[in-house]
């Protein structure tokens, strides 16, 4: 891969890595005791324990920020490992066959690990 397509790749790779890490920071915080992971959070809003109806609301919203956060946790982690593929100099590399992944498929999916072959 030619140096111009490497330098573009790294641009998208990076702002993608801040876009997500934006979404999961309105919906969670980093786990203090591992930063490179995310819990969810339920909001900023006090809640009145004695009421039944908000209480269960804020549960709904905490379960709907998990399975959110979960997904955008694994979306930054694929980014972060093509990052790191760009740094070892093996970025667009099929990890299963060795051969180069299409430039189409790049720009589809950035973070691609398999060529279209062992995409599966």
């Amino acid at each position: 891969m030619n140096t111009k397509n490497l330098t573009l790749f790294k641009e998208k790779l990076s702002a993608e890595k801040v876009e997500l890490e934006t979404q999961l920071a309105g919906i969670s915080e980093r786990n203090p005791s591992n930063p490179n992971e995310w819990d969810a959070t339920s909001g900023g809003m006090d809640i009145d324990a004695a009421d039944e109806n908000e209480v269960a609301d804020k549960m709904e919203e905490l379960e709907e920020n998990s399975g959110i956060a979960q997904k955008l946790e694994a979306q930054l982690n694929e980014v972060k490992a093509a990052l790191e593929r760009i740094e070892k100099g093996t970025y667009g590399v099929c990890e299963i066959c060795g051969k180069e992944i299409a430039i189409q498929r790049l720009e589809a999916n950035p973070s691609a690990r398999n060529c279209r072959e062992h995409a599966a």
